[in-house]
């Protein structure tokens, strides 16, 4: 009987305390240790001293280049938001190629990080080179005399000019390939692709024309 009265207060006492919770506004933050302060200050950046750190904007901007300056690495002063900022520009840049410079976007909030800024490169074609990908292509000029005795030629590069033996005998649209002399790869110092150079043989004109009819002649002559 005794027991039974025991739990039967127990749950009384339980009851009250609830009723008591239940009369206070039903406090849905109860046990937590956060209550509607502490919620919307969280949430916009008021409350108890606590505020949201927000990261930055990131921001994109373009840099033009010609084929010279993406050839080598050097320094460029970008103008991004009214701030003035210096980037190493590494050799070897493809056309609308992406980079990212952590940090450099815009500033953060309540002390969060600064955004990032992403690059984007425009690499204007070369008047004298075609690029695919890391190796270069170039048409040379060669003469017939040259052509079909064999002599030498000289053959711009990047890097400066070079003189290529010709072999006799040489068919127009011959390709040579030039190891090492195409473009730069990208941040891999050192290394380079392939340049290759097709020979363009040139039909006679003026005196030298007239040289060749002379040798048809006599090589009609010769035969009759």
């Amino acid at each position: 009987m005794e027991a039974r009265q025991a739990v039967r207060a127990g749950q009384a006492r339980a009851r009250s305390r609830d009723q008591r919770v239940s009369g206070q506004g039903g406090n849905p933050f109860g046990g937590s240790g956060m209550d509607e302060e502490d919620l919307f200050g969280s949430m916009f950046g008021g409350g108890r001293g606590r505020q949201v750190k927000f990261r930055g904007q990131d921001y994109q901007t373009e840099l033009h280049l010609d084929t010279d300056a993406a050839y080598r690495t050097h320094k460029q002063t970008l103008s991004v938001n009214g701030r003035q900022i210096r980037i190493t520009v590494p050799a070897g840049v493809e056309n609308e190629q992406s980079i990212r410079i952590p940090g450099q976007g815009g500033p953060g909030v309540n002390g969060g990080p600064n955004g990032d800024l992403y690059i984007t490169f425009l690499v204007a074609p070369h008047p004298r080179f075609k690029r695919v990908g890391k190796d270069l292509f170039i048409t040379q000029d060669l003469d017939l005399p040259t052509a079909m005795l064999g002599g030498e030629v000289t053959v711009e590069t990047m890097d400066g000019k070079v003189k290529l033996k010709v072999a006799p005998e040489t068919q127009n649209g011959t390709k040579v390939k030039l190891k090492g002399k195409g473009f730069p790869v990208y941040k891999q110092e050192g290394q380079f692709r392939d340049l290759f150079v097709t020979y363009n043989v040139k039909l006679p004109t003026g005196r030298e024309q007239a040289l060749f009819r002379e040798l048809a002649a006599i090589r009609n002559t010769a035969s009759a």
